[in-house]
């Protein structure tokens, strides 16, 4: 049993605003529930998981009436309210962090994840999913992936981190996160001889958690799911669609 921290706090002010005029998109409604429950009831189904930490606008406040949900609201940026909710949970052993945007996860999901991440000596698991699982459950899906040399993976939304290593690596993470959509400003963060490796599809996996290992300050593993569920973020309208056609059915 571990805690877990939900990120919730991006404004519905890009392409979902198109499907709903919600303030912030973890209300975004997707069937007959808030986009973000999907994720939370996940969680909670898989029995493996104690407090939660939403990391979200107060509004979540009335969407969450447990009592073991403590939604800790937002100032600043993305790492640092991730900091701020990890003050709220168990900090004595690993944590696991989310994203609101994964609808379509689930328990069984969250369970296979967990059991992947046994190692007690890594800082920070993050999952990989195969382009060729995403196509094959979620068939005509785009993915932003990467093709290295054992295959073409994309990047999923759940992980699990030491909270002893977040302070020496929130920085860097952060620069991460600013740099997420600047090819150049990312390159240099990465080194030119990492991002040519990566262009001509000549990284391997091992090269991949050497490299940000380096840069984060800690031991970094990816870890290979089989449920591609793990990186269906809803971000865009046709994502919208994929969820909805799958959750707005009748029970």
């Amino acid at each position: 049993m571990l805690d877990a921290i939900v990120i919730a706090g991006s404004p519905n002010s890009g392409l979902l605003r198109e499907c709903s005029d919600e303030a912030y998109e973890a209300l975004i409604g997707i069937g007959s529930k808030p986009m973000i429950r999907y994720v939370v009831d996940a969680l909670i189904e898989s029995q493996n998981v104690n407090k939660i930490a939403i990391s979200g606008p107060a509004e979540l406040k009335e969407v969450f009436p447990e009592d073991f949900i403590e939604v800790v609201e937002i100032e600043g940026t993305i790492i640092g309210n991730a900091v701020k909710a990890l003050a709220r949970v168990d900090t004595t052993h690993p944590v696991l962090i989310t994203t609101c945007d994964i609808p379509l996860l689930t328990a069984s999901a969250v369970n296979d994840f967990l059991r992947l991440c046994s190692d007690q000596d890594i800082d920070f698991f993050y999952p990989i999913v195969s382009m060729e699982e995403v196509q094959l459950h979620f068939p005509g899906i785009k993915r932003t992936s990467a093709k290295l040399q054992e295959g073409t993976f994309t990047g999923g939304n759940l992980f699990i981190v030491n909270p002893a290593a977040v302070p020496k690596s929130a920085a860097k993470a952060q620069e991460f996160v600013n740099f997420r959509k600047s090819p150049l400003k990312l390159s240099r963060l990465l080194g030119l001889e990492f991002v040519f490796k990566l262009l001509f599809s000549r990284l391997t996996i091992p090269e991949l958690e050497k490299k940000v290992s380096e840069i984060l300050g800690i031991k970094v593993k990816a870890v290979i799911t089989l449920y591609p569920e793990i990186g269906i973020d809803v971000d865009k309208p046709s994502d919208y669609l994929i969820a909805s056609s799958y959750l707005d059915k009748p029970a």
